[in-house]
């Protein structure tokens, strides 16, 4: 059995959502527009976003940058991706109550590119030997996180003993487009930087990992993009997603999928991806769960909006604390696909 034992969570300092609100806004000509805006946003869920950004490239204000001026190349994105990826990803791990001695560290990151790679750094930087085994797991999007820690299982189950530092950092700010039409402003209003670190073992008590969840809507490839340009990764998020999850879901063989078979009103708890207020409301919907179901979910998307991969992560941390005897983590990305697993806690 391979249990995920502790997580850890870390957002960087700058809270910049009510400053966004502002800027975009302003950015609107159309009156009519404008206040669409704003009523979109506060009907988001979300209050609080962060940026590793330095103050005067997040604040919004007149001057050039990210926000107005010539926009930051790509490569100037990933200078910054470079030095403050890791910090953030070394604040999670600081976070848990026992690093130990990992023998593996699987890394998911979505959104930015460094060689040697940021799970080098990471280990590097922790002092881990240089015999400890290295997966890296990039550029899948808001399921990565999934991805990582089915690995971090699989290392579990084929190699007993074996103790696996998960980490998933994502700095969406980086990737801010200067746009003046409201629906990619819109989209921009969703996404904010994080990271979590969680230990992944056969040792010790905690949320036992499951059986993987997959599945991927036919005709659905540009529904989710995330195309690398030469001023950062620009991506598109149809709003015919919430739609599409809330059909698929709603087919009795997806749902058995997820479930196992089991009623979904009989799953104790339900770690969903927040990739916003409508992707949450479409799992509801589709699952037909209790209002209160998501609450986890909804509680991570108002205090810190979508953090791509680590998103999901801050949800089971919350979830832990309360030692479910069953539970289903899911998350959607590009394909359309969703990803996942079941899992319940071991007791002791």
């Amino acid at each position: 059995m391979a249990t995920l034992t502790a997580i850890a969570t870390a957002v960087p300092d700058l809270d910049f959502e009510a400053d966004y609100r502002r800027w975009a806004v302003g950015k609107l000509e159309s009156t009519r527009e404008a206040r669409l805006y704003e009523r979109m946003a506060d009907r988001s869920g979300i209050e609080h976003r962060w940026s590793v950004l330095a103050e005067e490239d997040a604040r919004l204000g007149e001057g050039v940058g990210f926000y107005g001026g010539d926009a930051p190349t790509t490569a100037a994105r990933m200078a910054i991706y470079a030095r403050e990826a890791p910090e953030l990803a070394l604040r999670a791990i600081a976070g848990l109550p026992e690093l130990g001695d990992p023998t593996h560290i699987v890394v998911a990151s979505c959104t930015g590119f460094v060689a040697p790679g940021i799970d080098q750094i990471i280990a590097r930087r922790l002092g881990l030997g240089d015999d400890v085994e290295r997966v890296l797991v990039g550029f899948m999007g808001c399921y990565a996180a999934v991805t990582a820690l089915r690995t971090a299982r699989h290392i579990v189950r084929s190699q007993p003993g074996a103790r696996v530092l998960v980490v998933t950092v994502e700095l969406s700010s980086l990737h801010h487009q200067d746009e003046v039409q409201l629906e990619p402003l819109l989209m921009g209003a969703q996404f904010g930087d994080g990271a979590a670190a969680a230990i992944v073992t056969d040792r010790e008590p905690g949320l036992a990992l499951g059986d993987g969840i997959s599945a991927a809507l036919e005709d659905s490839d540009e529904l989710i993009t995330w195309r690398i340009g030469d001023t950062g990764f620009h991506m598109r998020l149809s709003g015919e997603v919430p739609g599409r999850i809330a059909a698929a879901l709603a087919r009795s063989e997806v749902r058995a999928r997820v479930t196992g078979g089991a009623d979904p009103a009989e799953i104790e708890a339900w770690a969903v991806h927040a990739g916003g207020r409508s992707i949450l409301d479409a799992v509801e919907k589709g699952l037909h769960l209790a209002p209160d179901a998501l609450d986890d979910s909804r509680e991570v998307l108002r205090t810190c909006g979508n953090m791509s991969s680590s998103t999901l992560m801050f949800a089971l941390k919350r979830i832990m604390r309360r030692e479910p005897a069953s539970g289903v983590a899911l998350a959607f990305g590009p394909g359309l696909a969703m990803e996942g697993f079941r899992f319940g806690h071991t007791g002791g």
